[in-house]
């Protein structure tokens, strides 16, 4: 009898290991896929050790190039922010991570995917949206929300024994006080002695950016180059170092970031799920990429259509952290978006110093700042007495509701 095929999103931990060999013990044909979104990790090494644990075939996909430019730049023109502080690192990876576990399944002539997320957190979310959105007759085996295996493994132990036991080759190494994820846009921490919101998090959880503290006590000027929103170029005044790809783009920015102490955030945040968590991430190239951009637009967006986007910016982030990235309303807005940053184009330069991004100047062929007209010093062809009428007739509303509630003297 044939055996069924999964596609399993695999990453070479013990959970997933455990999961591979579970399911090729409950007679399915294991297809073992590793999504590179930059984490740091012996892909050959994973790849020979699905093949030990009972894979039949092993992907390793470098999803790297297209999570920078199909993924990071859309969220960067919408300004988007979770809760006004965390830069989406880990939702933004699992899109795209999703959407090819589907083409692989497509391509073995299967509908029956698997993955690891645990039943508490939002990555399950993202995973199986991503899935639907991409198959809609898709079959999905999530072990950590299946009777028979929370039945069966409770917690580490039960995972290291089963391991053992199938001779799954692991590490025994001491458990890290703390969960972590990391790929090319940020690392986040949790769970562990982070769970404690009353506590400081201690210096030696960090591993993506050095303390502010101990930054060179220097600017370091990096000045970019946006055309329609996009960054085409970014350039190291001190040292000349020039980049134009936009992954090794955000990897150099990862790397100016990590030695300036950029892009720290401690946050207790609102899963999808409706628990509060606390979340430790660093994202120091995404950060600095944000507040040039940004500052860019400054000089080179309308007014109301830069309110407009303001105002949808937390919508469009509640929908990325909530794994909805192409579902309708989503891709309503990247098209808004989009159109926002038709004359986004221009030079915008920022200054680096312990932790800080800090503006230091923008320029654009496409600027609506007028210096004239902004000056203290000339009229620049404003005419104040204008503002007379102005302020009466928008005053009316706010008169009349005055006298309404009984505040005229």
């Amino acid at each position: 009898m044939k055996k069924e095929k999964v596609v399993l999103a695999y990453s070479g931990g013990l959970d997933t290991s455990v999961i591979l060999k579970w399911l090729v013990n409950k007679g399915y044909e294991v297809i073992a896929y590793v999504g590179n979104v930059g984490q740091q990790e012996d892909f050959d090494a994973v790849e020979k050790k699905a093949y030990a644990t009972g894979a039949s075939k092993v992907y390793v996909c470098d999803l790297r190039h297209d999570l920078v430019t199909d993924y990071v730049f859309p969220a960067m023109k919408a300004n988007a922010i979770y809760e006004g502080t965390y830069m989406l690192g880990t939702s933004l990876a699992r899109p795209i991570i999703a959407q090819k576990q589907i083409e692989i399944a497509k391509a073995e002539g299967t509908n029956i995917v698997a993955h690891g997320a645990t039943g508490k957190g939002n990555d399950q979310v993202r995973f199986e949206f991503g899935y639907y959105m991409h198959m809609p007759d898709v079959k999905i085996i999530a072990p950590w929300k299946d009777p028979e295996w929370l039945s069966t493994f409770e917690g580490r132990t039960d995972l290291i024994n089963y391991a053992k036991a199938n001779n799954i080759p692991i590490k025994v190494t001491a458990k890290k006080p703390y969960s972590e994820d990391e790929n090319l846009i940020h690392i986040s921490h949790e769970a562990g002695i982070l769970e404690d919101p009353s506590k400081e998090c201690p210096e030696d959880v960090y591993s993506l950016t050095v303390s502010p503290k101990s930054a060179p006590d220097a600017y370091t000027y990096l000045t970019f180059t946006f055309q329609d929103g996009t960054p085409v170029k970014v350039v190291n005044e001190q040292d000349g170092t020039t980049v134009t790809d936009p992954l090794e783009m955000l990897l150099y920015l990862n790397k100016v970031g990590h030695d300036n102490g950029i892009g720290r955030v401690d946050m207790v945040e609102n899963r999808y799920i409706g628990i509060k968590s606390r979340g430790v991430y660093e994202t120091p190239g995404c950060t600095i990429l944000w507040k040039a951009h940004h500052n860019l637009e400054g000089i080179t967006m309308d007014k109301e259509a830069m309110h407009l986007r303001d105002m949808l910016s937390p919508i469009y982030a509640n929908l990325i952290y909530n794994g909805y990235w192409h579902a309708p309303d989503f891709n309503m807005l990247t098209a808004l978006f989009e159109q926002s940053q038709k004359h986004v184009t221009g030079t915008s330069k920022v200054r680096l110093y312990k932790g800080n991004v800090d503006f230091a100047g923008v320029e654009s062929p496409c600027s609506l700042y007028n210096q004239d007209l902004g000056s203290m010093d000339k009229a620049g062809g404003y005419h104040p007495v204008d503002c007379k009428g102005f302020i009466n007739i928008n005053a009316l509303r706010l008169i009349a509701s005055a006298k309404r509630d009984g505040l005229v003297l």
